[in-house]
């Protein structure tokens, strides 16, 4: 048999790596030690010209499975490590055959949550860690992707602009489906739930695991987090399309539960009061991407995604879902955007940039409509905004604020502020 290797092999010296030799036994000269979980294969990494691989040993059906699951994954944009390829065809010098090998790229800058796991963990990282787990987990689900063994081992994490992102490294016991079932998602989810308490028990065993951290509530914690994130991602709400502050009310507990929401998927009934809203999740850095070409505003990713969340239940409430996203935007920065900008005094357009203000008014809004009980039009928050908050901010160029606070509603009270002293001040 010939050595042949189906993929996309991005070097060709991987072809003289010592591919007649089992894995378990190529020279140290070839390898590289990092940190992986536990595998019932043999697991190498190697680096090519500055670029590591890591290498599994496995029966040639199973190698060629998880790669095409891997690519697939890829392509939906699914956080997980980059399948390169499986060299086939392999034997021995004494012309014995050998197992495929599946080769993926190293994801830079990860760890194995294990390996996070063997060492002193503040509670409150634990939490977010298994917090970027599962949410790793509902999108995998969310794509139809049964795991079939999702576990410390088997993931990845590595912080992703500031935060914490999971990535699947294994996917041999992986199947794609158009949809998953509740059966399915329950199997996956119990799967995972008895792999960590079993990982943790075997580093408490080990005198790995900080003695905050009890394996098994942290387990029953994992299905409680998935299942309240499940529901905010799939449950289905009927509003009446004037209900906006309860639109925004979904869209905030999915950003606080860690999920960002791309444009929204909405539907209105043949009467056109009624509106099934279903979010979407995104990748990184998409809000400011889909902001800026449909509108030309260049602002941060969380100001592009409040702005497009208000843009999107503008189309909503203007009945205009089916309308060119393009043609829409240009009337929402019309009406509204350019709208609250220009009732801004010229005395007070110093204290912050439009997009800031636009989106503090936003804030303001939905502490008044909180506060009252009812819907607050854009114009009436935005007046209530410039006389009680905006006009009472110091002419710097940098504020920091929290949120204000409402004891009654004819009583706004302003900001918390630090004050940023400038050298000429001094």
């Amino acid at each position: 048999m010939a050595l042949r290797f189906t993929g996309t092999v991005d070097n060709p010296k991987l072809l003289d790596l010592p591919w007649s030799t089992p894995l378990e036994e190529w020279p140290p000269e070839s390898l590289v030690a990092l940190p992986r979980g536990i595998s019932r294969h043999v697991v190498r990494f190697v680096r090519v010209d500055h670029v590591v691989y890591a290498l599994k040993e496995v029966i040639a059906d199973l190698a060629i499975g998880e790669y095409r699951l891997l690519r697939t994954l890829e392509r939906m944009e699914i956080p997980s490590v980059h399948g390169v390829g499986v060299a086939l065809g392999r034997v021995d010098e004494n012309g014995e055959e050998l197992d495929a090998i599946l080769a993926t790229h190293h994801l830079q800058f990860s760890l194995p949550y294990r390996a996070l796991f063997s060492h002193t963990l503040r509670p409150d990282t634990a939490d977010r860690l298994l917090d970027a787990l599962v949410v790793l987990l509902a999108q995998l689900h969310l794509a139809g992707f049964y795991w079939g063994d999702c576990s410390l081992s088997n993931t990845l994490f590595r912080r992703d602009a500031g935060a914490f992102a999971a990535y699947l490294v294994d996917a041999e016991t992986g199947e794609m489906h158009p949809e998953l079932s509740n059966g399915q998602r329950n199997l996956d989810l119990e799967i995972a739930r008895v792999n960590i308490i079993g990982e943790l028990m075997d580093l408490a065993g080990g005198g790995l695991l900080h003695e905050s951290i009890d394996p098994i509530t942290t387990g029953d914690d994992v299905v409680r987090r998935y299942e309240g994130l499940w529901r905010e991602l799939t449950d289905t709400n009927v509003l009446d399309i004037d209900q906006r502050h309860e639109i925004e009310a979904r869209i905030r507990r999915l950003n606080d539960l860690g999920f960002d929401v791309a444009e929204l998927d909405i539907t209105t009934d043949w009467h056109g009061r009624q509106v099934r809203l279903q979010p979407k999740v995104v990748d990184a850095g998409h809000h400011s991407r889909r902001l800026l070409r449909l509108t030309g505003l260049d602002v941060e990713e969380n100001q592009a995604r409040r702005l497009l969340n208000d843009l999107d239940a503008y189309a909503a409430a203007t009945d205009q879902q089916g309308e060119d996203e393009e043609i829409v935007a240009h009337e929402w920065v019309t009406k509204c955007f350019e709208a609250v900008v220009r009732m801004v005094p010229a005395r007070l357009r110093g204290k912050l940039e439009p997009a800031e203000i636009y989106h503090e008014v936003l804030e303001h809004r939905w502490f008044m409509a909180e506060a009252l009980g009812r819907e607050v039009s854009l114009n009436e928050a935005a007046r209530d905004y410039i006389d009680s908050v905006l006009a009472h901010k110091p002419d710097e160029r940098a504020v920091l604020g929290a949120r204000p606070t409402y004891d009654r509603v004819a009583d706004v009270e302003t900001t918390a502020e630090i004050r940023i002293v400038f050298p000429e001040e001094v």
